[in-house]
């Protein structure tokens, strides 16, 4: 299986947009910078077709280690969460996504 790398997408860009390799890269480089800000402030992003990101605050828990039984204290975090979209699913299953499926 390939991994689509930050290298790929500014060569799709550049190869699809017409812009140079450098401001492909620029323009990668700042759509996902503004990304990480809007997550780093809490703020969820919708990308329209392909999902939600947010960030979701986990509370203090009780875990286990898995070797010796023990119980060990899981800290209060915050995590990244993404919820993909009807379509994203349905393209990833093979489907063709009905239309109004825009989530």
């Amino acid at each position: 299986m390939n991994t689509v790398t930050r290298a790929h997408l500014a060569e799709m860009i550049y190869s699809q947009v017409g812009l140079s390799r450098n401001e492909s890269s620029d323009l990668l480089e700042a759509v996902l910078e503004r990304i990480s800000g809007a997550l780093e402030a809490g703020e969820s992003v919708k990308i329209s077709g392909f999902g939600t990101f947010s960030v979701r605050q986990k509370g203090r828990r009780v875990g286990r280690n898995p070797k010796t039984g023990e119980e060990v204290p899981i800290l209060p975090r915050r995590v990244l969460v993404f919820r993909p979209s009807h379509v994203l699913k349905s393209r990833a299953n093979g489907q063709v996504p009905s239309q109004g499926d825009d989530e």
